[in-house]
């Protein structure tokens, strides 16, 4: 087990709480896996200053967590929360982003003078090349169009995409935007008098069903998504 350690923070209605986690375990449950909280603690103390000394009041963690139980309040911090990483363990993170790029853009786009995919080793050496910077902490699908517009000046690449109309009813229709603003290139948007909001957003074609699952799962399935145009 590695003796290396970060901090865990969230703060709840202005209260801070922090906790000291093994980096590579707090990193598996912050991605949905179980792990053992005796390994996952290097301390069982929740604070709301390490740095100070200073330990969060059983009234405060009521307050704000609704209980004392230690799993909850820890799993709690580590989910929603901030969470250090290892120098390490963001250069693994970046690499496995990499290559998941690589094979997406591989996947998605060919060379317009010849129809046919690029080598990955061409778009790693393109993307080396472009200097183009590899968030990894942010899905592939909302890095593509950037990264793609910043190899055609290094590569000559075409993308097969597809264009959607999205109708999100009010109380979905923000965090709908701000997916799809992410996402996509956004043609048409406008808010309708009911609260809710329409827009026209062309995406990569491999990313549709990925683009459709997560507006659903934004929306609980109550939305309008149309296809109006691949190219």
């Amino acid at each position: 087990m590695s003796k290396e350690r970060v901090v865990a923070r969230l703060t709840i209605n202005k209260e801070h709480f922090e906790i000291l986690v093994n980096p590579e375990l707090a990193w598996l449950l912050k991605s949905g896996k179980d792990v053992d909280l005796r390994e996952l603690l290097v301390s069982d103390t929740i604070y709301k200053d390490i740095r100070k000394g200073e330990k969060a009041s059983e009234s405060s963690l009521i307050k704000c967590f609704g209980t004392t139980d230690l799993k909850t309040i820890v799993t709690t911090i580590i989910k929603k929360g901030e969470l250090q990483i290892t120098t390490e363990q963001r250069r693994r993170m970046i690499e496995d982003k990499r290559k998941q790029i690589i094979a997406f853009i591989a996947r998605n786009c060919v060379d317009p003078h010849t129809g046919l995919p690029h080598p990955p080793i061409r778009i790693e050496n393109a993307i080396k090349e472009a200097k183009v910077n590899i968030d990894p902490f942010k899905p592939v699908e909302q890095q593509a169009n950037e990264i793609i517009k910043a190899l055609r000046t290094i590569l000559p690449l075409k993308i097969s995409q597809t264009t959607l109309l999205i109708h999100a009813k009010r109380e979905y229709a923000s965090k709908v935007k701000d997916y799809i603003s992410k996402t996509g290139d956004i043609s048409r948007s406008e808010w309708l008098s009911d609260g809710s909001w329409r827009c026209e957003v062309t995406i990569p074609a491999g990313l549709q069903q990925t683009v459709i699952d997560k507006l659903n799962e934004i929306s609980k399935g109550d939305i309008l998504i149309n296809i109006i145009k691949k190219t």
